[in-house]
């Protein structure tokens, strides 16, 4: 039993491989610079995917989405070569990143490539078709849209941007009581979000609700007055009389990273 345990310890150990595939992951957020140059080194020296996986991450950190994604993309063809089980991740950073750099077209091939290998689930899978039905909407596909956020409410039925984008899009196709629904849903899971404050607003002045459109825009504001979502709460109280406080200087902003 002892050499069976010091066996399986063994077997269970990182590679040289593995800690520098974790190191290079560690500077993408710390040093993305120097995980550029990481990256490359590691790729040469026979990393593969995950080279390329570490170098679209540190792109994606300094918001050069065509880079990342292109990154990503190579990272996801030298994986489905090898035969990578992680290939279907590399794809969905891909799509991630190319609906970031405004490319929804290649967001939808590389998602729906993720998608069809059958093995995302869970968050995973919720995300995936989370960011497919976002690149159809880019689109102007509202009705295939529609059918890839109901899938992935029920691949993750605790993502708050999903219920938000879900009640975006009902309320686009004019179905107020399922937008109204929906809202409701991520105002449960993230209420501090300025986005969700901003649609709640949204959703009570399409039902005709001003008191609660007018109250929700508030909370929005309050919670990020500076922020895309602040700004157009802002915009959005400008039909009422009520003075609003001033904006305060911008605060740094968290960089969105592919998932």
């Amino acid at each position: 039993m002892l050499l069976l345990a010091i066996a399986l310890q063994a077997a269970a150990a990182p590679t040289p491989a593995d800690t520098r595939y974790k190191a290079c992951l560690d500077l993408s957020t710390s040093n993305p610079p120097a995980a550029e140059d990481e990256a490359e080194r590691f790729r040469l020296a026979g990393g593969g995917a995950r080279a390329r996986q570490c170098l679209g991450l540190a792109y994606a950190q300094e918001e050069r989405w065509q880079d990342a994604a292109t990154a990503f993309d190579a990272a996801a063809r030298e994986a489905d070569t090898a035969k990578d089980t992680l290939a279907p991740r590399y794809w969905a950073q891909a799509g991630n990143a190319w609906l970031a750099a405004n490319a929804p077209a290649k967001a939808y091939a590389a998602l729906s490539t993720a998608l069809a290998a059958g093995t995302l689930e869970g968050q995973d899978k919720g995300e995936a078709l989370l960011d497919r039905a976002r690149s159809l909407v880019a689109a102007g596909q509202l009705a295939p849209a529609r059918t890839d956020l109901d899938a992935a409410l029920d691949a993750a039925p605790q993502d708050p941007l999903a219920w938000l984008l879900s009640a975006t899009l009902a309320r686009r196709m004019n179905d107020l009581p399922r937008a109204q629904g929906d809202i409701d849903q991520a105002l449960k899971l993230s209420a501090d979000d300025a986005s969700v404050q901003l649609e709640a607003g949204n959703v009570a002045a399409a039902t005709g609700n001003a008191d609660a459109a007018k109250a929700a825009w508030e909370k929005a504001v309050k919670i990020a007055p500076t922020s895309p979502a602040g700004q157009s709460a802002r915009a959005a109280l400008g039909q009422f009389d009520a003075p609003l406080p001033p904006a305060a200087p911008p605060a740094p902003v968290p960089v969105t990273r592919p998932k």
